[in-house]
């Protein structure tokens, strides 16, 4: 019997009182919930990479710190990726980045899609992210989830107030993600 294959879903903001992390497992739950993959999450905040601080280009794998030997092999325990994060300013959270450039084989070729959210949705962010797994050389998945979370979904602790609720409306994008997750990993099988 073959292992399913496991996706991460990548909680991509480290930010204090963050929400990110309440987005993401929302997620992850709807994912997981008839799939035939298994996803499961992977946060950033706990990776705690400092700035980049490798001094050898990542495609040549010599890493010189644990840190980035330990971040290797984690991401190769994945066999795809969902990035999600918040829009900041038309961009995507500096702490993604740092994390996505610390490496580069572990990357290759491995499918990818992004769920961002913002007051307006996060196309910007992400349409920028989406430049750089190309430049990864990840297969970037046709379909991508955009929510929309209002200064008026949050409280005075900058919270969800009810996720549920205010995230349902992307479940069929989200469903759509799985099923090009699961088109990509199991082609020719």
């Amino acid at each position: 019997m073959q292992v399913p294959s496991r996706i991460a879903v990548v909680v991509g903001s480290t930010r204090p009182a963050r929400i990110c992390p309440v987005v993401a497992a929302w997620a992850q739950a709807e994912l997981q919930a008839g799939s035939l993959l298994n996803y499961e999450l992977l946060d950033l905040a706990d990776v705690d990479l400092p700035l980049l601080d490798e001094p050898l280009k990542a495609a040549l794998q010599e890493y010189q710190h644990e840190h980035t030997r330990r971040w290797s092999r984690l991401a190769l325990e994945f066999d795809g990726f969902l990035f999600v994060f918040p829009q900041y300013n038309w961009g995507y959270p500096a702490a993604l980045k740092n994390a996505l450039d610390y490496l580069y084989v572990e990357w290759r070729d491995k499918p990818a899609s992004v769920f961002t959210y913002g007051t307006r949705g996060g196309n910007k962010g992400a349409q920028q992210l989406i430049t750089v797994l190309h430049g990864l050389h990840m297969a970037v998945l046709e379909s991508h989830v955009q929510a929309v979370i209002t200064d008026g979904d949050v409280d005075g602790d900058w919270q969800l107030i009810a996720p549920e609720t205010t995230l349902r409306p992307v479940l069929p994008q989200l469903r759509r993600v799985d099923e090009d997750f699961l088109a990509v990993l199991t082609d020719g099988q």
